[in-house]
């Protein structure tokens, strides 16, 4: 599965599409802003794996800061054979700018 720009995320968000959204920062930069996706820090994201079992077939788009984090989480999940893993290109670097062209 391709990876999702922020724009795609937009579009999917605001149709209120179904899919698993997970963060991979650290708990300060989630409380500092976050995009409603389920917090679960890299350093804990192998350990997070059996509860995320039961979306082995879903969507799951990851995403961190920069994108660097979710992309390694995303690898994570595929080697665990997870089919259907997107990695949000720029992180919330990309959607800060999204969000700041529109102003």
């Amino acid at each position: 599965m391709k990876d999702i720009t922020v724009q795609e995320l937009k579009i999917k968000m605001d149709n209120q599409e179904k899919f698993l959204f997970l963060d991979v920062r650290e708990p300060g930069e989630y409380q500092g802003f976050n995009l409603g996706a389920k917090l679960i820090p890299l350093g804990q994201f192998v350990d997070a794996i059996p509860e995320l079992q039961e979306h082995k077939e879903n969507e799951i788009v990851i995403h961190c800061r920069s994108g660097m984090r979710s992309n390694t989480a995303k690898q994570v999940l595929v080697s665990h054979g997870f089919k259907n893993v997107r990695n949000l290109l720029g992180g919330v670097l990309a959607w800060h700018e999204m969000e700041h062209q529109k102003t």
